[in-house]
């Protein structure tokens, strides 16, 4: 379950107008999880529908997974990369003799008549599929920064603007995925006198650097 609640209801229809819509089996949509214990998270799964909406959790458990919202780009990218693997009816894994990276699934369900497809794999030489992991791997990373974000805010105010670096180095490194799903909480910390000033002035510079991003 996610640790809080913290964005108001219009807040949240601001960000995600597809929340929710990860569930439409009318939809094409691609599951991936990640199951490799003694790491943190031991177990992820993200689903994602054509729409572009998704969802987050890291317990099988979660009865309220993390929403978000992709931009019609970030949805494009992924669902070709599912098509030039065959929406995953053909082997991935290398069968080379490698660490143990995690047992990662793949799933395909074009809609809700259709059989879905699956291929699970541990390493792959693949390029698309790894491009496909990877972007999956960029989704988990930006969900758990927002939920870093969201504990710092309610928790611990003197750790929101490390959580803030989080953020921005992902933005540098081109892997903040669903980038709009920050605006509402970084706009919570820049307009609140009660976060210290270089928060503030740091949330909304990287607010309005996820303004500015091409959608």
């Amino acid at each position: 379950m996610r640790p809080l609640a913290l964005l108001t209801v219009a807040a949240c229809l601001a960000a995600w107008p597809a929340l929710g819509a990860a569930g439409n089996e009318s939809l094409p949509r691609i599951t991936f999880s990640k199951s490799f214990p003694g790491s943190l998270p031991p177990w992820e799964e993200i689903i994602v529908d054509k729409s572009g909406a998704g969802q987050y959790k890291d317990d099988p458990k979660d009865d309220d997974p993390l929403q978000f919202q992709l931009t019609p780009t970030e949805s494009s990218r992924i669902f070709a990369l599912a098509d030039k693997l065959n929406h995953f009816t053909q082997p991935l894994e290398s069968g080379l003799k490698v660490a143990n990276m995690g047992m990662k699934t793949f799933r395909y369900e074009a809609d809700a008549g259709s059989k879905p497809t699956e291929v699970q794999f541990n390493y792959t030489e693949d390029l698309d599929g790894k491009a496909l992991a990877d972007w999956f791997e960029r989704i988990a990373d930006s969900e758990r920064a927002l939920i870093k974000l969201e504990t710092a805010a309610k928790y611990d105010k003197l750790g929101v603007q490390d959580a803030i670096v989080v953020v921005e180095g992902l933005r540098d490194q081109n892997r903040l995925v669903a980038a709009d799903q920050f605006l509402p909480m970084l706009d919570r910390v820049a307009k609140n006198d009660s976060y210290l000033h270089m928060s503030r002035e740091r949330a909304g510079a990287l607010a309005d650097s996820i303004r500015a991003l091409p959608k």
